[in-house]
C-alpha cells in the first residue's frame, strides 16, 4: 500500500514528505520532480510570492544512486520566505505579543472554522498550514508517482477550459498536442485566442481589487481495463480520484467524463456502446464515461474536470469579525493571487498521478519494479485473450 504525509507550514522553514509502500528500483530523476515544482509556479495572475520562491527538491532518504530502495522516501523543500518570518514561526520562539496576534479570520479560508476546532486563540497556525503553499508538497509526491507509471506507458496531462465567464469551446487534440499547446500557455488553455482572452478578463479582475476561479481538465492515458473495483465503495476508482481532487484546497467540484452535461441527456445518448474486432479487441468510439465504469478503469483514457473557486484573500477586503473583540473589521488586505487556476492543473496532474500509483500497486503489487512489472505484463497478456 502506497502512502504519503506532508509537514510544513506556509512560512515555515520547509515543506516535508514521507512517501512508504514505494518499491524498489524506481527510477527518480531529481531534476523531474523540479520540473514539476516549477509548473506548479507558472501561470498569468500568480501573485507575489512566485517571485520569492524557486521550489526545489531535496531527499533525505529512500533514495540511493538514483533509484528507491523500497524503504520510506524522505523529501524537503525549503521555503526562502522563511527568512521575513524566522522570528516568528521559529517552532521555539516564544508566543507574539498582541500585536502579532491573528484574531480576525479571513471569508473563504479555514481561518474561523479552524480556530474554533482547535480552541486557537491565535490563528496563524490554521492560516498557515491551510495555505496552498502545501500543495508544493503534494507536487513532489506526484512526481514521484509518475516515475513509478512511467515504466508501465500510463501518462498524465491538463489544460485550462475556463477562468471566469471566458470558456474554450470543445476542440478534438492528440493528447501529445493538448500538452504541448497547454505548457506553451501562460494560462495554460490550448487556444491561443482563448488565452488571450483569459488573461484580460484575469487584468480586469486585478484592476478591481477582485479574484478569479475556473475550471481545468487532467487526461490519464494508457490506462490498463481493471483498476479500481466495483466491489467495495472505498475502492471505486472515480471515488478515490474525487476524493484526491477535492482535496485540492480551494476545488469546490469535480466531473469524470460527461458529468453534469450527462444529467441532461437520455441514457441512448450518454453510454457507451462496445464493439469487438480481432484486431484492437473490445472498443469503444466515445468515451463520455470519461474512462471509468462501475469504478473501475475501462481502458479509455481517464477525463477529470475540476471546479476550483476564485481565491478568497482579495484586495477588494470582506466584512468578518474579529474572533477576540467581536468587532465587525473588513478583511485585511494581503499579498495574494488573482487567479491561480492553470497552477491547479499542476496539483491536479498531481493528485491524478498519486491516485493511479496506489491504484497500480494495489492491483499489481510486487516490492521491486521488476516484480510489478511482470505482474503487469502477465495481466494485460491475460486481458488480451478475453
Amino acid at each position: 500500500m502506497l502512502r504519503y504525509l506532508t509537514a510544513g507550514e506556509s512560512h515555515g522553514f520547509m515543506l516535508s514528505v514521507i512517501i512508504d509502500g514505494m518499491p524498489a528500483n524506481v527510477d527518480i530523476n531529481t531534476d523531474d520532480i523540479n520540473v514539476e515544482l516549477q509548473r506548479r509556479q507558472r501561470g498569468y495572475g500568480r501573485g507575489g510570492r512566485m517571485k520569492i520562491e524557486s521550489d526545489s527538491v531535496h531527499i533525505d532518504g529512500g533514495i540511493l544512486h538514483g533509484k528507491t530502495t523500497g524503504a520510506p522516501i524522505a523529501l524537503h523543500i525549503c521555503n526562502k520566505d522563511w527568512s521575513h518570518w524566522q522570528d516568528y514561526m521559529d517552532p521555539q520562539a516564544p508566543p507574539p505579543d498582541d500585536k502579532k496576534t491573528v484574531t480576525r479570520p479571513r471569508p473563504g479560508h479555514a481561518d474561523l472554522a479552524g480556530a474554533i476546532k482547535y480552541n486557537l486563540q491565535d490563528i496563524r497556525p490554521v492560516l498557515e498550514r491551510s495555505s496552498a503553499r502545501e500543495t508544493a508538497a503534494r507536487v513532489a509526491v506526484g512526481a514521484v508517482a509518475r516515475q513509478l507509471l512511467k515504466p508501465l506507458g500510463i501518462g498524465i496531462c491538463s489544460h485550462v477550459t475556463r477562468i471566469g465567464s471566458v470558456a474554450l469551446s470543445e476542440q478534438p487534440h492528440s493528447i501529445d498536442k493538448i500538452a504541448e499547446l497547454a505548457d506553451a500557455s501562460l494560462v495554460r488553455c490550448i487556444d491561443p485566442a482563448v488565452s488571450k482572452a483569459m488573461m484580460a478578463e484575469i487584468d480586469s479582475c486585478r484592476r478591481q481589487g477582485d479574484s478569479l476561479g475556473g475550471v481545468f481538465e487532467v487526461i490519464i492515458y494508457n490506462v490498463p481495463v481493471g483498476l479500481g473495483s466495483h466491489v467495495q465503495w472505498d475502492r471505486r476508482l472515480d471515488g478515490l480520484l474525487a476524493q484526491a481532487f477535492m482535496s485540492i484546497q480551494a476545488i469546490k467540484g469535480i466531473e469524470i467524463g460527461l458529468g453534469f452535461q450527462g444529467a441532461a441527456m437520455p441514457g441512448s445518448t450518454v453510454h457507451d456502446e462496445i464493439y469487438y474486432s480481432s484486431e484492437h479487441g473490445f472498443y469503444r468510439q466515445t468515451n463520455n464515461a470519461g474512462g471509468i465504469e462501475g469504478g473501475i478503469s475501462n481502458g479509455q483514457p481517464i477525463v477529470i474536470r475540476a471546479a476550483m473557486k476564485p481565491i478568497p484573500t482579495l484586495y477588494k477586503p470582506l466584512n468578518s469579525v474579529d474572533i477576540k473583540t467581536k468587532e465587525a473589521f473588513s478583511a485585511s488586505i494581503e499579498r495574494s493571487d488573482i487567479c491561480a487556476v492553470p497552477a491547479a492543473s499542476i496539483v491536479g496532474e498531481a493528485a491524478a498521478a498519486w491516485t493511479m500509483a496506489c491504484a497500480v500497486v494495489e492491483k499489481f503489487g510486487g516490492d521491486s519494479l521488476e516484480e510489478l512489472k511482470r505482474n503487469y505484463m502477465g495481466y494485460i497478456k491475460q486481458a488480451s485473450e478475453m
